[in-house]
This record gives structure tokens, sequence and C-alpha cells, in this order.
């Protein structure tokens, strides 16, 4: 993995109050679908990571307990800043989300039963789920330059969908058995 150090054409952030507010923009911007808005924000506006950068520690961040994005900033802040970095990404990911989920939650117990609602809540569905196929078609390049190639990331990507919609595994057996057969391809394909 390229480090700032090592990588000079990326930009970095100046402080901790900017991982602060820079999170706190994100997490607002895409609330209840963070990914597509992070992509944007940290390669192509922040330029904080390059695309492949972003793409390997979102793949760290899915392995680790606790929501990817929430990883993904904490480990950015780390990078640049150490645990203090850490810990500002960490509060502007969840400080502004919490009060609003908290005051959303405070209405929505109220109004469930309203059809409105209800429809909303559906629509609000179909909107994350796009973002997501969105952001996985723009990152899509990135295989090209993966250990694993485009064959064997497809292939994984395929045995993925189809033990999980086709046969019902959970999630932690499709994570571990298919994560762990990823890594060890990849760990024989990179150069000694």
């Amino acid at each position: 993995m390229t480090t700032p150090e090592s990588d000079p054409a990326s930009a970095v952030p100046r402080s901790n109050a900017d991982l602060f507010f820079t999170f706190t923009w994100l997490a607002l911007q895409g609330f209840g679908g963070v990914l597509a808005v992070a992509q944007r924000e940290l390669v192509e506006r922040k330029r904080w990571l390059t695309r492949e950068q972003f793409v390997e520690l979102l793949s760290i961040s899915q392995v680790l307990p606790g929501p990817n994005v929430v990883n993904l900033s904490m480990m950015i802040g780390d990078r640049y800043f150490g645990l203090r970095g850490a810990m500002a990404a960490l509060a502007g990911m969840l400080l502004m989300p919490l009060l609003i989920v908290l005051l959303l939650a405070s209405l929505y117990g109220r109004w469930e039963s309203n059809p409105a609602v209800q429809g909303a809540m559906r629509g609000m569905g179909a909107v994350a789920a796009g973002l997501v196929f969105a952001t996985a078609m723009k990152l899509l390049s990135t295989l090209r330059s993966s250990a694993l190639g485009w064959g064997a990331s497809l292939a994984l990507a395929a045995a993925a969908v189809v033990v999980v919609t086709v046969w019902h595994w959970p999630l932690l057996w499709v994570v571990a058995g298919l994560g762990s057969l990823a890594v060890a391809l990849a760990w024989r394909r990179l150069p000694r």
C-alpha cells in the first residue's frame, strides 16, 4: 500500500478539524448510503486517496467488524494524524448522524403506520441499492491492478451472489469462506 509520503500527487487533510468536518459533511450527504459519497468525496474531490488506495482500504474495512465507512474513516484519520486523526474522523462520521437518527426514530415511532411513510422507506431502500451498484461500477476498473485480476475477482463476486441469494448462506460464512479464498489467491499471486 502506498503511504502519503510515497504518493506526492495526493492531497492531505490539513488538520484533525479538516478530517472531522469532511467526515461530518460526508456522513450528512450520504445518509443511508455513504459509500458512493465517500468515493466521490475522498478520491475525486479531496484527492486524499487514489481509486486503488480507496478500494484497498475499503476492502480491509469490509472484513473488520462494524460499518464499512466508519472503519474506512478511522483508517484514513490514522493514516494522516494517528490516533487523534482516527478519533476526529470517527466523531465526524457519527456525531451528527446519531443526533439525526434519534430525532427521526422518535418521529417514525409516531407515524410508522402512515402509508406515505412506508412508501418513502421503500423508496429510500431502492435509492441506497442504486448508490451501492453505481459505486461498484465506478470502481470496477481498479480490478486491472488487483493481484487477483479480472477473472478471479468476478468469479468470487459471482460465487458470493450465488451462495447468498440461492443457498442463503449467512454473511459470516460467506466472508470467512470466500474472503479467505480471495486472500489466499491474492497472496499466492503477489510478487515476493
